[in-house]
């Protein structure tokens, strides 16, 4: 497994903007908007291409496009949606399906709620979008989900992200056979007692919708 913490000044003030407690709503979706767009462009360097010929006014000109099958793009309900804007802005043509997951907070395990993804993911790219990478396990169930329908590879985007996550989705794929990536805005100190990233940002899903 790849991870890669994205460091670049634009990205850290966005995120700066995101963590302060005072952000309303309205100016955290924008926000987390901006933040993924920048995220997807480093996460895509290796979306597969095709190289194709096109005809300037003036003569032929190499160049490539995206290849057949498109991406997949997943966000995880509910909080993912609020990153599948930003993610599109910059893949218009990639397809996008649900995966609706919930944490266990007694348990801290994934359960799945609902599915809208392709029955046979086959020679897929997935892009996941999942705000926070806490405790590991819903990520991991989601990869775990598209790898069964025969994702290709998987890159996840992650706002943020804590160790622990990290190590817990290194463990569960430690056996390399398919390609997976995390891409993140920050690499935060731990978790809480309760599973919540520290210094973090709050419930990303409250944040970006309000408390339901």
């Amino acid at each position: 497994m790849q991870t890669l913490v994205v460091d670049h000044p634009l990205v850290a003030h966005k995120l700066t903007a995101l963590r302060d407690a005072r952000t309303d709503s309205p100016t955290f979706r924008r926000l987390a908007d901006e933040l993924v767009t920048l995220l997807a462009y480093e996460a895509t360097r290796d979306v597969r291409v095709t190289d194709v010929t096109v005809d300037t006014p003036l003569a032929p000109a190499q160049g490539i496009r995206l290849a057949r099958p498109v991406p997949l793009v997943v966000p995880i309900l509910r909080a993912g949606l609020g990153m599948l804007d930003g993610m599109t802005r910059l893949l218009p043509t990639a397809e996008v399906g649900f995966l609706g997951m919930i944490r266990d907070e007694s348990t801290l395990k994934a359960q799945t709620y609902a599915t809208r993804l392709p029955e046979d993911l086959s020679g897929r790219q997935c892009y996941v979008l999942d705000p926070m990478l806490a405790t590991g396990g819903t990520l991991a169930a989601a990869i775990e989900f598209l790898f069964g329908r025969g994702a290709r590879d998987v890159t996840a985007i992650c706002l943020l992200a804590a160790p622990e996550g990290i190590a817990y989705l290194d463990e569960a794929f430690r056996s390399g056979e398919r390609p997976i990536r995390v891409v993140t805005a920050a690499l935060d100190e731990r978790l809480n007692e309760n599973g919540y990233i520290v210094p973090g940002l709050g419930d990303a899903g409250d944040r970006l919708y309000g408390v339901v």
